[in-house]
């Protein structure tokens, strides 16, 4: 078999890598395209995965509309001298629009349920879409809800084995040094239309009364300050998630970075107006806290670095509530290599999904499709 997978986000490498690893391990080929978008093609090519550019995508509403025809055109290039049997994505609109034109199926997994947008442009061309049980949003026939998240595409423990001794000598920490990571989005995103995040005074102001009590290290979008440079996040992006798993606490406007290191057992404090079913349910499993507004969060984010225990209590919840979900790449290898059956039987029984959680009752499922 073989995939065309277009990806539009950094995350999105995340999400595909594993599930590009396995396929190609059991004989199929994968085709990949890209965004050109901050770090994504650092890790495409750091983990070996071959691409094609699409460019870099167009700011503001029209600008965006215009883009469409130019990736469309990229894309339907691509895939007609590769010719894939079937395309991939994370509501990819490119890929949707490429698969419908050439009559191959598109099967697409979101959980970015705010993204009116995006939706608009690909649910029509789109066979299935795979989402969280928490998704707002409903599609009828073609949706299936799964019991996961994607972030444990890549956080997931059979997926993720995290490295502290390499990010303490990549940061050169000393021993049992903590640090606080800051995350910072530059609200340019279709999905971000109308939403804006900590003014530049409020970032000084939460670096300044957080750099009493751990190291500050920011991850950014945007080009920081001259005067906030000095705590940019300067090793490699592929190390993120070693990076979030050893922090002492993250303070994020991104739900996407929130979501990963909550998964990896770091307490985590996220400011954002958006409104998503993951954002809820992480909140209601106690995995992140939600701010709205700045009000209380430098206080909360004090509160946690002064209490020893706040890191193993986290990383103990943590552990408990990503047991008992899915493996999500493991769940979208069968899908693939299984469709169109797949969608029937899932959508007939969705209890078959907990074959895909890691259990004694299921090791020889799991070992056969990984």
């Amino acid at each position: 078999m073989k995939v065309f997978i277009d990806i539009g986000h950094p995350a999105h490498v995340h999400y595909f890598k594993n599930f590009i690893r396995l396929m190609e391990q059991k004989g199929h080929s994968v085709v990949v395209t890209a965004r050109d978008k901050e770090v994504t093609f650092q890790l495409l090519n750091y983990y070996e995965i071959p691409y094609s550019s699409r460019g870099k995508g167009k700011k503001g509403f029209f600008g965006k509309l215009l883009y469409i025809f130019r990736a469309d055109y990229i894309l339907l290039r691509k895939a007609r001298k590769t010719k894939p049997d079937l395309f991939l994505s994370f509501g990819s609109p490119y890929a949707a629009h490429t698969a419908w034109i050439l009559r191959k199926p598109h099967i697409a997994f979101d959980d970015t349920d705010n993204n009116i947008f995006e939706h608009i442009l690909y649910v029509p061309f789109t066979r299935a879409i795979l989402t969280p049980q928490v998704y707002r949003r409903h599609y009828g026939k073609k949706h299936i809800r799964f019991d996961g998240f994607m972030e444990l595409c890549s956080t997931h423990p059979l997926r993720f084995s995290a490295s502290p001794a390499q990010i303490e000598h990549s940061l050169n920490l000393s021993e049992g040094e903590k640090y606080i990571l800051l995350r910072f989005v530059s609200w340019e995103a279709s999905h971000d239309m109308g939403m804006s995040g900590l003014t530049s005074l409020e970032k000084h102001k939460l670096v300044k009364e957080l750099s009493a009590y751990a190291r500050i290290i920011i991850s950014s979008e945007s080009t920081l300050p001259v005067d906030l440079a000095q705590y940019a996040y300067r090793i490699h992006p592929a190390q993120m998630h070693d990076l979030l798993s050893r922090a002492s606490l993250l303070v994020s406007e991104s739900l996407t970075m929130s979501a990963e290191a909550a998964f990896l057992g770091t307490p985590t404090l996220c400011i954002s107006k958006a409104k998503a079913g993951t954002l809820d349910e992480e909140v209601r499993l106690g995995l992140i806290e939600l701010f709205r507004t700045n009000d209380g969060l430098t206080s909360r984010a004090i509160e946690i670095m002064s209490d020893t225990k706040s890191k193993a209590i986290f990383q103990a919840a943590s552990k408990e509530i990503v047991s008992d979900k899915i493996d999500v790449t493991a769940l979208m290898i069968w899908v693939v290599e299984n469709y169109p059956r797949s969608i029937p039987i899932l959508r007939k029984d969705p209890d078959f999904q907990k074959a895909f959680k890691p259990g004694p009752n299921n090791h020889q499922i799991l070992n056969k499709l990984t």
